[in-house]
């Protein structure tokens, strides 16, 4: 059985295609009587607005694109609530794509966001990809860039100095009498990694004696954590390190899960311990994990505000917002 067309609809009211077009869009300008025929004839043929084709008529629609990084990192989840929340205040939604760190993934859902008129995209980029955000600016998409940074200037973004993130969670260990501290790394080329380790070796800089490794990890995940702490465990206790800060929430805890539940090391005794992002997890893990908070609910509002910008002014410059992030003390590190 086909779905009821405006057409269908109008037949059945007995009106013209307009009117039942002005009772969908404009009803105001439709008599309350002739108003509720036409209304009672969509709801008994079950007529639905074709909402695409409107859309695609007004060359927009009513949806943004939000593609993140790692939809299962909690840290995106909170982004993609807050921006949610925030594009609903103006009847809007937000259509969500999980690149999962994957180049081709992540250039299949640009594609479909533009052929489905999107508002604007965000988008916290696995890779360079200026060139295509560029084009898809050029062709009436606004972008805004998600924990990210345009270096050319082009796009608007928000984000969070990681380099100062990372001085704070390295000077953390410092300041508590560590000096051999380990940095565990992700996947170095996200430069939210690289501007962790930036800051790290900043503040390691200030202290003479202290020390800097880093410990690679294959990803950024629990389990990567895991093996990262199970061949530190392999080690002889004069050549671990006593601090370890981690490129995220995610390895902390998978780092305290292969030291304190499958081994003998103590947190905070042999090992303090810092993580990055401040999940919910943080603070409900078996040692509560001290970490570099991040605002997340900020970070996924202000880039509706600055996507709303620039689609209320396509002439606009870009603009930048970089938050400062905080350290936040729990038992993991003493406190």
């Amino acid at each position: 059985m086909r779905a009821a067309s405006i057409k269908d609809v109008a037949t059945h009211a007995s009106v013209a295609v307009g009117t039942v077009s002005n009772v969908l869009n404009y009803p105001d300008r439709v008599s309350e009587k002739t108003r509720n025929r036409v209304l009672d004839s969509i709801n008994e043929l079950g007529f639905v607005r074709n909402d695409v084709a409107r859309q695609l008529r007004a060359g927009h629609s009513r949806t943004i694109g939000l593609i993140v990084l790692d939809i299962g990192n909690p840290f995106f989840t909170s982004i993609s609530r807050a921006s949610e929340d925030a594009a609903a205040e103006s009847g809007n939604a937000v259509v969500l794509g999980n690149s999962g760190h994957d180049a081709t993934r992540e250039r299949h859902y640009i594609d479909l966001f533009e052929e489905q008129r999107v508002q604007g995209v965000l988008i916290s980029p696995v890779s360079d990809i200026a060139e295509r955000l560029a084009t898809l600016t050029a062709r009436g998409t606004k972008v805004v860039l998600v924990d990210s940074t345009s270096d050319s200037g082009q796009f608007s973004s928000v984000s969070v100095d990681d380099v100062s993130g990372g001085y704070l969670a390295t000077k953390h260990l410092l300041d508590i009498g560590r000096r051999r501290i380990a940095f565990v790394a992700g996947p170095q080329q996200f430069h939210q990694v690289s501007d962790r380790l930036a800051g790290a070796r900043r503040a390691v800089a200030e202290v003479p004696e202290a020390t800097l490794e880093v410990l690679q990890a294959s990803d950024l995940t629990v389990l990567a954590g895991r093996e990262v702490g199970d061949v530190l465990v392999e080690r002889k206790s004069t050549l671990l390190p006593d601090g370890l800060f981690c490129a995220n929430d995610l390895l902390a805890l998978g780092v305290i899960q292969s030291l304190t539940m499958l081994h003998s090391l103590r947190i905070p005794e042999d090992v303090a311990l810092v993580g990055y992002d401040d999940i919910d997890f943080a603070v409900s893990a078996v040692v509560p994990l001290t970490s570099i908070r991040q605002p997340t609910a900020l970070i996924g509002r202000t880039a509706i505000e600055l996507l709303a910008e620039q689609l209320e002014n396509p002439d606009a410059k870009p603009r930048s917002v970089v938050f400062e992030p905080e350290l936040v003390i729990r038992a993991s590190t003493g406190g």
